[in-house]
């Protein structure tokens, strides 16, 4: 009897299927962890019920980084459809795990002054959902670079070695990244003429949308930095290195260009806070100003 091979096309798109759905059910699973670790509150009643704007975008803000830690563990060379579904659930628990952290990190450190709970959902205040959905944004781009590139098996004798090692690896970069997140925030805080913490309590939407692309941008850094094949720990850390002193010299440079260039004639501090409505407008040019920059200067590393 003639032995059936099924055509190449066919298996293609059956393996792509199967990478589709084990993303969806990965996705489905995020959301339901997310719901667990805030199961204080009703997000039905938030997003439909209470119009909460400020729920919205962090809500949705989870989301993107879940999307980007999810697609992390989908990117990369194929080693057959059975360890691939292996490797996709193994890495995107981890990825999850990683990014309801970087949730907790960013209440009890980033904005340890305030509660970003009570600013989210009793005061609906946009400028904390704005920096809130950033860092899960931020931390969805760390832990992409963190996943993505070829591992090394540090223990070669033990069944699933490889997958031991690549959750040591990504566990370590993700802890570099929120470290640098930590210090990049209160960097951006001494070279801002005014308190991010004082004004963003006070419902400034522009003051946290300025601070969500100074964040966003620091961990598009990052991740470059970590994304690839793991060659050793001195590389690869001196490579972070490199690009966070690179990060570190660019916020105060573009913040001086955005002021300077992009709104000539007119100081950003000013238009951020020192008028009775902020002006959102140019608070999105300097958040641009912050991602444009990080992005040229990965295309240039």
């Amino acid at each position: 009897m003639e032995e059936y091979i099924a055509h190449p096309g066919l298996a293609l798109a059956l393996d792509t299927l199967i990478y589709i759905i084990s993303a969806f059910v990965l996705f489905f699973i995020g959301k339901v962890a997310y719901g667990f670790s805030n199961r204080k509150i009703d997000v039905t009643a938030e997003l439909v019920k209470k119009d909460n704007l400020a729920f919205a975008l962090s809500n949705v803000g989870f989301y993107i980084g879940l999307l980007l830690a999810i697609g992390s563990v989908i990117i990369g060379p194929s080693y057959g459809i059975l360890i691939d579904v292996i490797d996709i659930f193994v890495f995107g628990f981890v990825a999850i795990i990683l990014l309801l952290l970087s949730e907790f990190i960013m209440d009890k450190v980033i904005l340890a002054k305030f509660s970003t709970t009570k600013e989210i959902i009793e005061d609906q205040n946009a400028g904390t959902g704005i920096l809130v959905a950033a860092n899960f944004i931020a931390s969805g781009l760390i832990i992409m670079g963190a996943m993505i590139g070829e591992g090394k098996n540090f223990f070669p004798d033990v069944t699933g070695g490889y997958i031991i090692s690549g959750v040591i690896t990504a566990i370590v970069f993700w802890i570099t990244g929120q470290v640098v997140m930590i210090i990049a925030a209160r960097f951006y805080n001494l070279i801002t003429p005014y308190n991010i913490h004082d004004h963003i309590e006070k419902d400034n939407v522009a003051v946290g949308i300025g601070s969500a692309g100074a964040l966003i941008a620091m961990a598009i850094l990052i991740s470059n930095a970590t994304s690839g094949d793991f060659i050793s720990w001195q590389d690869n850390f001196t490579k972070v290195a490199i690009e966070v002193v690179i990060g570190f010299i660019l916020l105060p440079v573009v913040r001086f260009i955005a002021d300077k260039i992009l709104l000539p004639g007119e100081k950003l501090t000013d238009e951020i806070i020192n008028q009775e409505n902020p002006n959102i407008g140019a608070a999105i040019i300097e958040a641009f100003a912050y991602i444009g920059g990080a992005v040229l200067i990965t295309w240039c590393l």
